[in-house]
């Protein structure tokens, strides 16, 4: 029998485990591309730095995935102003979704996904905006499924 997964926000003590997952997100990334992402020595270390003062701001909502009083996935996003070179009137930024290998294709990540936008609407935030690898079919496809719409491709090109 599957065991139920509920989504709460972060608090201090979930930070090492959430920065474990964050440290595998960028790992992930930095493998499929390691021109366009960056290298980031203690990357773990330095998430929870970061994560600790996010779960403190306002404008920020830091969540995690529980299963079995184990954290299995997270999210990250903010309410963002006018961004005049993005062209971008006020919204919300999923910045990070990431689910534990064992704990996919079992909802978790759409259950992030969709508190998180809630919680963003709820601060004002009248769409959210995110950014996901050309190569991460399954998670396109997931957020299509949630109302998602492309909007922009980013291309790069080596000097």
């Amino acid at each position: 029998m599957e065991s139920e997964v509920f989504v709460r926000p972060v608090v201090q003590r979930d930070v090492s485990a959430v920065s474990q997952l964050a440290a595998s997100l960028v790992s992930y990334h930095r493998d499929l591309d390691a021109k366009r992402y960056m290298k980031i020595d203690r990357v773990a270390e330095g998430y929870a730095r970061f994560l600790s003062g996010e779960i403190e701001n306002d404008r920020a909502v830091v969540l995690c995935a529980v299963k079995r009083a184990s954290i299995v996935g997270y999210a990250y996003g903010t309410v963002e102003g006018r961004n005049w070179s993005a062209l971008l009137d006020p919204h919300g930024a999923l910045h990070d979704v990431f689910v534990d290998p064992s704990a996919r294709r079992q909802g978790v990540a759409e259950k992030l996904v969709l508190e998180i936008c809630s919680r963003l609407h709820a601060l004002g935030a009248p769409r959210v905006l995110l950014h996901t690898a050309v190569q991460n079919c399954e998670a396109q496809a997931l957020f299509a499924k949630l109302g998602f719409r492309s909007t922009m491709l980013e291309m790069t090109r080596e000097a």
